[in-house]
């Protein structure tokens, strides 16, 4: 299937990158199937993937694996396998829906908080929930947050403590605590990948609905993964020219303009276990607004 210049370009980087296809997988429920009830025929799911160049045998493979792990649940209806996100992926995508496509950077009132973890194997078991909800790291044991940030699950020996910070005292925290250098190169780097396809959608005459899916489904799996490494610190705290909001305005552009034709694909070839998927709920919509 020929495919636009910038599609071409993005197809090429993502094959370029280690294999993530059980990550893709996970995206495109996350974005295209959880809004239209959940569940899809694993010959719509091939079909998807088989557009982004990967091999059946490996998407097999890979949706083996998901529900052997607690992310996919399966349905047999007769010879065929419908799969929707399980328990643990539904609260995983569920908790990353505000974030990914209405994110709401943190408030300053001039305190963090900070956590104070002693044992080196309770470091290590809390390191992934404290990063995902936005804490950051500036001596090894110690976590530190916004104060309106939300603690996630923590070993029981756990200090927290309140402190206040001058502005100054604030910002030097901060830079110490997160990598800004890295998040604000992601961002840099998602801008000049994407930006492409934003002419494409200005100047094409009409979009081919299979196109649309891979163009938005390639584009959120790479924003999710850049959106979340970010804190979303309180803006005062951040450098100046700080791209995330460019890089979300870019986003919204092009997924409200891909919307229309990447929903016409999966009407055509979506399948559920009914029949066709439902119509997608209000929730598609309130994205990116």
């Amino acid at each position: 299937m020929k495919k636009t210049i910038p599609l071409s370009g993005i197809l090429k980087r993502f094959k370029s990158e280690p294999s993530r296809t059980g990550s893709l997988i996970i995206t495109f429920y996350g974005d295209a199937i959880v809004p239209r009830g959940g569940s899809i025929w694993l010959g719509t799911l091939l079909q998807f993937l088989e557009m982004v160049g990967i091999d059946g045998g490996v998407v097999r493979t890979s949706v083996s694996r998901l529900a052997a792990d607690g992310w996919l649940d399966r349905d047999k209806v007769g010879r065929k396998s419908f799969y929707r996100l399980a328990k643990r992926g539904s609260e995983r995508f569920e908790a990353a829906v505000e974030h990914v496509y209405n994110p709401r950077p943190a408030t300053w009132e001039g305190k963090f908080r900070l956590l104070l973890i002693g044992s080196g194997a309770d470091r290590e078991v809390s390191r992934a929930g404290l990063s995902e909800a936005g804490f950051g790291s500036p001596i090894p044991g110690t976590w530190v947050a916004p104060l309106g940030v939300k603690i996630p699950p923590v070993p029981e020996g756990a200090i927290c403590v309140e402190v206040s910070a001058n502005h100054d005292m604030a910002q030097r925290l901060v830079l110490a605590s997160w990598p800004l250098k890295r998040t604000a190169a992601s961002y840099q780097d998602f801008l000049k990948t994407f930006a492409p396809l934003e002419s494409w959608i200005q100047q094409a005459q009409e979009i081919a609905p299979e196109d649309a899916i891979l163009a938005r489904v390639l584009m959120i799996h790479h924003y999710r993964r850049v959106l979340l490494r970010d804190a979303l610190l309180p803006e005062i705290l951040l450098p100046a020219n700080w791209p995330a909001g460019e890089a979300r305005e870019l986003c919204a552009r092009i997924y409200r303009g891909l919307l229309p034709m990447s929903e016409a694909w999966l009407d055509e070839h979506g399948a559920s276990a009914t029949g066709k998927l439902p119509s997608p709920g209000a929730e598609l919509l309130r994205r990116f607004r």
